[in-house]
């Protein structure tokens, strides 16, 4: 089976083959635009997403949107995370982060799956907290300050580490297991 990845992020057709490979399934990257719609929920972001591709015509498709929630700043970047990466990025966030105590955030990744008439949207996250500083030179966004662990940041963990606990990595396990408990895969 051939599912459709959309896309502008190639590296995420690669993680996401690899975790499907076992199961038969060929992942195609599809680099296309879609309306992000902004609302307060991932949710809402994909599945409007989904009914725009769908509605023009891409059948067995998956899409993803994920986001940084600080409880400290009330969620913030939250489904704005791109835009705030791209605005105020990590040492914005440190210096909105200074002098606050709750360092606790959350990654989550929603993803969404159309196959056939099957729709199937899931979300995976991963807890942990905003470090004081930036630290490692691997992943990309948040990364370099955003800790699962209380130590190393996600930029620090070797790939195949954060991939197995990341909120992507847990967004991808609770979809394969969806995807076998409706036998589509």
């Amino acid at each position: 089976m051939k599912l459709n990845v959309v896309t502008h992020n190639p590296g995420k057709v690669k993680e996401y083959q690899a975790e499907f490979s076992d199961f038969g399934v060929e992942m195609v990257h599809v680099n296309r635009e879609y309306d992000e719609v902004q609302t307060a929920y991932l949710e809402e972001v994909v599945d409007k997403g989904m009914k725009e591709l769908y509605r023009d015509g891409l059948r067995d498709f998956m899409i993803d949107d994920s986001g940084l929630f600080v409880n400290a700043l009330k969620g913030f970047p939250g489904v704005y995370s791109a835009y705030g990466q791209k605005t105020v990025g990590n040492k914005g966030i440190l210096k909105l982060m200074e002098g606050v105590e709750d360092r606790t955030a959350v990654f989550k990744c929603c993803i969404g799956c159309m196959i056939g008439e099957e729709r199937i949207i899931v979300t995976g996250t991963c807890p942990g907290y905003i470090l004081f500083e930036e630290k490692g030179d691997g992943g990309f966004g948040y990364d370099p300050i955003f800790t699962p662990d209380g130590d190393r940041s996600f930029a620090e963990i070797p790939v195949e580490e954060k991939n197995a606990i990341s909120h992507r990595g847990n967004a991808t396990k609770l979809l394969i297991d969806e995807l076998k408990a409706r036998k589509l895969i």
